[in-house]
């Protein structure tokens, strides 16, 4: 009788310990479509690499921002365009090219006046890039300046790296 009380704190302890490890691995959980709180809607998300294809494209989940659902998913399209021709991809699964297409030193200034017009609502980058409409708008984030979307593409970068060489703009 002496020890009916200890033992009834530590089954109780133990009870309490088991309950709370599972909720936090309940939380952990990536839902679909699911909305980000608040505090990480600024948050830089990086482009990823996700595969190459045979033919050389890329697939990308890339990050955008907006004033609503259309115009993020576009911003993220074009971050993701910016990153291949500009930046090259350093994250993700080590497929893709860490190699930007162009390597010219400050290259999206010095042809501005090309990229500004590729990149216009209405440009040819939307001729290189494919959104993946099964994989997309998966994660959102919201604050008052707007939306952030993630967005699963795919970037043609064989036909790109063509049309920049056919346009005088990537040295052959």
């Amino acid at each position: 009788m002496k020890h009916l009380p200890i033992l009834l704190s530590c089954a109780a302890l133990a009870v309490l310990a088991l309950s709370c490890k599972s909720k936090t691995a309940a939380t952990t959980e990536v839902i679909p479509d699911v909305e980000i709180s608040p505090e990480f809607a600024n948050y830089n998300f990086n482009v990823e690499c996700i595969g190459v294809d045979p033919d050389g494209s890329q697939t990308l989940r890339a990050w955008g921002q907006g004033k609503d659902k259309a115009q993020a998913i576009e911003h993220a399209k074009k971050n993701a365009l910016v990153e291949v021709i500009f930046k090259g991809i350093n994250s993700g699964n080590g497929e893709c090219s860490r190699k930007p297409i162009l390597t010219e030193v400050n290259a999206q200034e010095r042809y501005d006046y090309y990229f500004s017009a590729f990149f216009s609502d209405t440009g040819e980058y939307q001729d290189y890039i494919m959104l993946d409409e099964n994989r997309t708008s998966r994660i959102k984030s919201a604050s008052s300046s707007g939306e952030n979307w993630g967005v699963i593409v795919t970037i043609d970068c064989r036909d790109l790296r063509q049309k920049l060489i056919d346009d005088n703009i990537l040295k052959p």
